[in-house]
C-alpha cells in the first residue's frame, strides 16, 4: 500500500518514523506492506530528521494526489485550502484519505463525508479530535446504534494545562500562560487555544458524528479561558469544584434540537473529568443504554497523533484491499438551541458594599427573574466583601438578566464572576 503524504511537520514526520519502525510488524499481522512513496512539503530542504529516498519530497500537492503510484493519501497539512481540494480530488480518484485536519472537517465535514460515500472509499479522521485517544472510531462504529444524549469533554491540552496549574498552584492566568509557552504547550500566539477556537472545531466534529448531524464550528457557542481568574479557581475549589474548559454537545428540547458549546465550567471534584490534569484530554459520553463512558489519554503531540493516523491508515488499506469502505451515512442540518435557552446551575460572584440591605437587594433581583438560589456565602469583609451564589438549574437568559440588573445596583461594585456548573 503506497502512501502519499501531504505535509511533513510535527505530526507528518512522526508518522513517517512510525511507518518505518512498524511496517514489518504491520505486514506480519495484516498482510499489507505500507510504504511512503511521495511527500508534499513547503520547504524540501528543511531538516526533519528523516532518511527519505531521493525524489520522495515534492512541493506540489497535486503531484502527490495525481501520482498513479500512490494508493492512499494522508493529509496533515491543516487549514482549509488546498487540503479541501486535495482530499476531494483524491477521493474522486478512488484513493482513501486519512486526515488530522479538524479545521476542514469542522466546516466541510458533511460535504467531505458525502464525497467519500459517493466514491466508495474511506475518509478517516481519528486524529482530528483528541489526538491519540481512540474515540472517533468507537463513536462512529461501536456506539452507532446507541441513543446518545450528551458528549462532553476536555479536548484542548493547552487550556487544561493552564487551568490545572492555576488550580494547583494558585497562579494567575498570565503567569501560567507564559510558562505554557516556555514549555511548548502553548503557541507564541495562543489565541486558537485560549479563546477556544480549537475546541469549538473539535466540538463540531464530535456533534456531527454523535448525532449524524451537519454541525459546523460556526454553530458552536464559544467562550475561552482568558477571563477565568485565580479568585474564580479558589472559590470553585473551596466549594468542591474544579474549573475546566468543556466542549459540550447534547440533545435538547425533547431531543429535537442540539446544543453545541464550548466554555469554562465548574465540574464537581467527584466527576471523572475533574481528575484530568495538565495537557491530557478526556471525552465523556452519556448514552441511554450504555450509560456513561470516558475516553482518556494524550490529546496532542506528534507521536500520539501520528499513532492515530497510522491506525486509520491500516483500516483504510484493509478496506481498500477488500473493496469496501466505512460509511457515515447521511448528515442533515439540525435545529440548534441558542445558549440563552439552555439551562444549567451557575456560580455568581459579586463584589459588594459591606452594609445592611445588600443581600435583600440582590435576592430581589434573583426573585424578579425566577432564579432560585441553592447556596450562598459571603467571602471577606469591608472593602473585600464578596457574595458568592450557586443557583439551582435556571435558564441562561434569566441569569444574564440578573447580571445586567446587578450592574445597576448601587450596592454591587462588580458582577464579573459567572461560571456555569456542569456534571452535578
Amino acid at each position: 500500500m503506497r502512501i502519499g503524504l501531504l505535509g511533513c511537520g510535527n505530526v507528518g514526520a512522526a508518522f513517517v518514523k512510525l511507518v518505518n519502525e512498524r511496517a514489518a510488524a504491520i505486514a506480519e499481522r495484516t498482510g499489507i506492506t505500507l510504504s511512503i512513496v511521495k511527500v508534499a512539503v513547503r520547504e524540501p530542504k528543511a531538516d526533519r530528521g528523516l532518511a527519505l529516498p531521493a525524489g520522495v519530497l515534492v512541493t506540489d500537492v497535486n503531484a502527490v494526489v495525481e501520482d498513479p503510484n500512490v494508493d492512499l493519501i494522508v493529509e496533515v497539512m491543516g487549514g482549509i485550502s488546498p487540503a479541501r481540494e486535495a482530499i476531494t480530488a483524491a477521493l474522486g480518484k478512488g484513493k482513501p484519505v486519512v486526515t488530522a485536519n479538524k479545521a476542514l472537517l469542522a466546516e466541510t465535514g458533511a460535504e467531505m463525508f458525502g464525497v467519500a460515500d459517493a466514491t466508495g472509499v474511506d475518509l478517516l479522521f481519528e486524529a482530528a479530535v483528541a489526538g491519540g485517544i481512540p474515540f472517533i472510531r468507537p463513536l462512529r462504529e461501536s456506539l452507532r446504534g446507541e441513543p446518545i444524549g450528551r458528549v462532553m469533554g476536555i479536548v484542548n491540552g493547552t487550556t487544561n494545562f493552564i487551568l490545572t496549574k492555576m488550580t494547583e498552584e494558585g497562579a494567575d492566568y498570565g503567569d501560567v500562560l507564559r510558562e505554557a509557552q516556555r514549555l511548548g504547550f502553548a503557541e507564541a500566539d495562543p489565541t486558537a487555544d485560549v479563546e477556544a477556537f480549537d475546541a469549538a472545531s473539535k466540538c463540531a466534529i464530535i456533534a456531527s458524528i454523535a448525532f449524524a448531524a451537519d454541525v459546523r464550528a460556526s454553530d458552536v457557542h464559544r467562550e475561552g479561558i482568558t477571563t477565568v481568574t485565580a479568585a474564580d479557581i479558589a472559590v470553585a475549589r473551596r466549594l468542591g469544584y474544579v474549573i475546566k474548559l468543556l466542549a459540550i454537545a447534547e440533545r435538547t428540547n425533547g431531543s429535537n434540537q442540539l446544543s453545541v458549546r464550548v466554555h469554562p465550567a465548574m465540574v464537581p471534584v467527584t466527576h471523572p473529568l475533574a481528575s484530568v490534569r495538565e495537557a491530557y484530554n478526556a471525552v465523556f459520553v452519556e448514552g441511554a443504554a450504555v450509560g456513561s463512558l470516558m475516553f482518556y489519554g494524550r490529546g496532542a503531540g506528534g507521536d500520539p497523533t501520528a499513532s492515530a493516523v497510522l491506525g486509520d491508515v491500516i483500516d483504510a488499506a484493509i478496506n481498500l484491499k477488500k473493496g469496501t469502505h466505512a460509511t457515515l451515512g447521511t448528515f442533515t442540518r439540525p435545529a440548534f438551541t441558542p445558549i440563552d435557552d439552555t439551562t444549567s446551575e451557575y456560580l455568581l460572584s459579586l463584589e459588594v458594599l459591606d452594609q445592611p440591605g445588600v443581600l435583600h437587594a440582590i435576592t430581589g433581583v434573583f426573585a424578579k427573574h425566577g432564579v432560585s438560589i441553592r447556596a450562598a456565602e459571603q467571602v471577606g469583609i469591608g472593602e473585600n466583601a464578596r457574595l458568592v451564589f450557586i443557583t439551582h438549574s435556571a435558564r441562561e437568559a434569566s441569569v444574564q438578566q440578573c447580571l445586567a440588573d446587578f450592574a445597576g445596583l448601587g450596592v454591587v461594585k462588580n458582577a464579573d464572576g459567572f461560571i456555569r456548573v456542569v456534571g452535578r
